[in-house]
């Protein structure tokens, strides 16, 4: 994934999404689940490239009549051009949808995620990778995280596409859907456990965290003590210093 530019992540939002009196064709049923994979995908991505860059993945889960319920993701690798468009690695999603339905055969693909640039409505850079995504299929839906800023709601937003003739020129337009959130029993314990050790206002560490530190202090101290005995070596070696058998001990 190349994510050299530093100011890949600045584009243009575009008035294409309909008025909130247009109903969507369908109803979603959002699972938490997403919602900390996306977190986790956008937070780890930045952290390894030391700037917001932008983070894309698939949607996966069921469909019933007018009914989807999106209860997972992955993520979707991609090259960035030379005019900073998005192009999708189609060899990258043949392998990880095949890899997903060894494990969920029942779940299908959906639609695609991506973060937003402090905004969630879409944006151009938007339409053209959902254009690519509708080769994946025919009818995806486009949910969009924007990271940034303070939110009093939730900061995701959730569209279906629909293609209009303006001018006798076809453009994509977007319809938000409204969403409620989902869980199973299951998960909800699991995504309540994540949520604590994330939190900022965490009393307790993890247990892993707990265990790194402790590993990390004991390399620590391992390695004060080689230094030291190195030091002393070196300087053994120059007759700077008498034997010390405490030290070689």
């Amino acid at each position: 994934m190349d994510t050299t530019s530093t100011d890949m992540e600045v584009d243009e939002v575009i008035d294409n999404v309909l008025s909130t009196s247009v109903t969507g064709s369908v109803s979603v049923s959002l699972h938490p689940l997403v919602i900390l994979n996306i977190s986790e995908h956008w937070t780890r991505l930045t952290a390894q490239v030391g700037h917001s860059v932008p983070t894309l993945g698939a949607l996966i889960g069921k469909q019933k009549d007018r009914t989807l319920e999106i209860m997972n993701s992955f993520e979707l690798s991609y090259t960035i051009l030379d005019d900073s468009s998005l192009v999708i690695d189609r060899d990258y999603y043949n392998s990880k949808e095949e890899q997903f339905k060894q494990v969920f055969c029942d779940l299908d693909f959906l639609g695609w995620y991506i973060t937003g640039t402090g905004s969630d409505k879409p944006s151009l850079r938007d339409i053209e990778v959902h254009k690519q995504i509708t080769n994946i299929a025919e009818s995806p839906i486009f949910l969009k995280m924007d990271p940034h800023g303070g939110h009093t709601d939730l900061p995701v937003k959730v569209y279906e596409s629909i293609i209009d003739i303006m001018n006798g020129e076809t453009k994509t337009l977007f319809v938000e859907l409204s969403y409620t959130l989902s869980t199973e029993d299951a998960e909800r314990i699991g995504v309540d456990h994540v949520a604590r050790m994330s939190s900022n206002d965490a009393q307790e560490n993890s247990l892993v965290a707990e265990t790194l530190t402790v590993q990390f202090n004991a390399i620590k101290m391992l390695h004060s003590r080689v230094k030291m005995l190195l030091d002393y070596l070196k300087e053994a070696k120059n007759s700077e210093k008498p034997i010390n058998n405490e030290i070689l001990r």
